[in-house]
């Protein structure tokens, strides 16, 4: 199987020049803006009829900005998706991740809260996860303000936010004042390092090996106390968790541990739906005006959402 040919298309189109610095030499606030500029360009045709509120949520260290997506013509009170974007807890914000968050809302007619938790290396391991389980437990406590039936709210999130959206389901898991109702995994990062198959054969396209190494070094989770927090393992209860989707990509190093984690909540009585789409690449959520291809899985994920949220 290759590489749909409107993604290699712009792989090919967008080769970074020889000569550039390692990763680990250039400020974290420069690929901050090339990836934003990039992603930002990605998916210019995203719904328009979606209304958007930017508005504070409680993070773990004092109030983190978010945005709030509502699909036109929705009731008053609709099921709610808390979602976290992707860029290995270094990258990624607010509107990188804007597009996909408008189709998700309006294919699914479901309301998103978009949030922007602290990034590392300026806030190293845990704030991430910290700031994005403050903000879950936010969403349930203000769900009336913002439109989220607390009986049907989600999390969801693609690669370090698939992370932080499987540490949440499992951090609140049997907790009855905040019983989520379903998660949303988009080709999750399970572990920083994570020793599989995929990882170690696939050195790209989009996620390299440098890359992940970058990620690591910033969050600085190697070592940690709490390390075991972010890592899926035998320490993790699965059972009881609510329903999941877990979505992975054929040409993405992360493609291995998302099967995986899908086949542990099977054998916990979860239940779990895996779809692989094996021509795209990772990242392919926040690339919908490349190929035809991204757009037709992003409205199957919607679906998905939406039935899981009935």
């Amino acid at each position: 199987m290759a590489i749909d040919p409107y993604v290699q298309a712009m792989l090919d189109a967008t080769r970074p020049p020889e000569g550039l610095p390692p990763l680990d030499q250039l400020p974290a606030e420069m690929v901050r803006a090339g990836y934003r500029a990039q992603r930002t360009q990605s998916d210019l045709s995203a719904p328009k009829d979606v209304a958007t509120r930017d508005l504070s949520v409680g993070g773990a260290a004092g109030e983190r900005p978010a945005r709030l997506y509502t699909p036109a013509g929705v009731a008053p009170t609709t099921p709610g998706l808390v979602y976290f974007h992707g860029g290995g807890f270094v990258i990624g914000d607010l509107d990188t991740h804007d597009g996909l968050c408008r189709r998700l809302a309006a294919r699914a007619g479901v309301r998103v809260l978009s949030v922007d938790y602290r990034l590392a290396p300026e806030h190293p391991y845990p704030a991430s996860h910290d700031d994005a389980l403050a903000a879950v437990k936010w969403a349930f406590d203000h769900a009336a303000e913002i439109g989220f039936d607390p009986a049907r709210i989600a999390v969801g999130g693609d690669s370090a936010g698939g992370n932080l959206s499987a540490v949440i389901s499992h951090e609140l898991n049997g907790d009855p004042q905040y019983r989520l109702a379903f998660q949303l995994l988009l080709y999750p990062a399970l572990s920083m390092s994570a020793d599989t198959p995929s990882r170690r054969d696939l050195d790209g396209p989009l996620l390299t090996k440098e890359a992940m190494a970058w990620f690591e070094k910033c969050l600085a989770v190697v070592d940690h106390p709490q390390a075991g927090r972010m890592s899926f393992g035998p320490h993790w209860r699965l059972e009881g968790l609510p329903p999941a989707l877990v979505v992975t990509a054929g040409f993405d190093p992360l493609k291995d541990e998302g099967m995986g984690y899908t086949r542990a909540l099977e054998e916990a009585g979860v239940k779990a739906k895996h779809i692989d789409f094996p021509t795209l690449v990772h990242d392919f959520y926040v690339l919908a005006d490349v190929s035809p291809t991204i757009v037709e899985a992003i409205n199957q994920t919607a679906d998905e959402l939406k039935a899981g949220l009935r």
